[in-house]
């Protein structure tokens, strides 16, 4: 847990990425553009001193993750978050088997995702069920602007991908995360647009809608969308880093988050890898909102908003006790392997590394 001024919060990483994005597995120039866009948003908001060569950005392995995560960080929990890309990858670049390595192995710590593209017709449908059977997941991450043959989209509003959310809400599969954000090459910047995230929240309103990326560069389009759409929340995964480098630019993004959507609708998300929270979770918890933006909106980056956007409303929608999550993690197998049996069975918090 984040020691933050002596108060200990739980983190849970919204949204995180086990890839392959080595030449071997690179079947499209689409996947070359693709890692190497991921490696400049790297270089762009990561401290120079943290910036990871590009062979080891193209795939790290789940042992450094585990450490990345756990060890050097003050992450308590993830959430896998997949993103197939296949026409690009041979064996995807991020699929919810992959993520699976590590997500079965240390089950108290990860919550693992699926997903679905309605592109697929009915053999999607038979694996969106196949997943929740094989994983019992409780969430799809959704890709909007990936190809697919000649295709370079599909919208979240239409009749097929409904077809996809009635099965979800059939399944029990509540929280659907949608990919909203700043473009990544050689995808589409309008395909990531948040407008369809509109009706599919109105004609789904017992479905969660997790816009990771918060809209951006669309975030008045997203908080316009989500003030009217309860179930709509904000995923704060490529914001978050403005908090390093950016820092008035950070505290005007979640000073309209807050205004708009409230400390409750709102999730932590580092986008591992990448960023790493090794050192975007002090990055986050230790900014502040200027004076300007404390007037103007009348919101707080205080101890209990923090504590519900870095953990506890993700709790929420994947119904995870954290109280017993302190108890379970007093012994499980990453604790004893990083030493940290101590900060969870006292009420001594772990600090991230500096």
């Amino acid at each position: 847990m984040y020691d933050h001024n002596g108060e200990e919060i739980f983190v849970i990483d919204g949204h995180v990425h086990l890839w392959d994005a080595t030449e071997g597995n690179i079947t499209h120039e689409g996947g070359e553009e693709f890692i190497q866009c991921f490696y400049d948003y790297h270089t762009t908001f990561t401290p120079e001193d943290r910036q990871w060569s590009i062979e080891e950005y193209r795939k790290y392995g789940p042992d450094r993750m585990v450490e990345d995560l756990f060890e050097n960080a003050a992450a308590d929990m993830a959430i896998f978050q997949p993103t197939y890309l296949t026409d690009f990858y041979g064996d995807g670049f991020n699929t919810t088997e992959q993520n699976a390595e590590l997500a079965t192995e240390y089950p108290e710590r990860f919550v693992l995702n699926g997903t679905f593209d309605p592109r697929d017709g009915e053999e999607g449908l038979e694996y969106l069920e196949e997943l929740h059977d094989t994983y019992d997941i409780q969430g799809v991450k959704l890709y909007t602007a990936e190809w697919r043959g000649e295709s370079k989209g599909w919208r979240l509003d239409d009749e097929d991908a409904f077809e996809f959310l009635e099965k979800c809400e059939e399944l029990g599969i509540e929280n659907i995360h949608a990919h909203k954000g700043p473009t990544i090459r050689p995808l589409n910047r309008d395909a990531f647009d948040v407008g369809d995230v509109d009706d599919a929240a109105s004609s789904f309103p017992d479905l969660n809608f997790v816009v990771e990326h918060v809209g951006l560069p669309r975030l008045d389009d997203f908080c316009w969308i989500a003030a009217q759409e309860p179930n709509v929340y904000g995923g704060l995964a490529v914001a978050a880093p403005f908090a390093q480098n950016r820092p008035a630019k950070f505290s005007e993004i979640l000073s309209e988050l807050l205004w708009w959507l409230g400390e409750d609708r709102v999730l932590f998300g580092s986008d591992y890898a990448i960023w790493n929270p090794d050192w975007l979770v002090e990055a986050v918890l230790e900014a502040e909102l200027t004076q300007e933006d404390r007037m103007e909106y009348g919101v707080e980056w205080d101890l209990e908003t923090k504590r519900k956007v870095m953990g506890e409303n993700a709790a929420e929608l994947y119904d995870i006790d954290i109280d017993e999550k302190k108890r379970q993690f007093r012994e499980d197998e990453i604790s004893e392997r990083f030493g940290l049996e101590d900060h969870y069975a006292s009420d001594a918090p772990a600090a991230a590394d500096d």
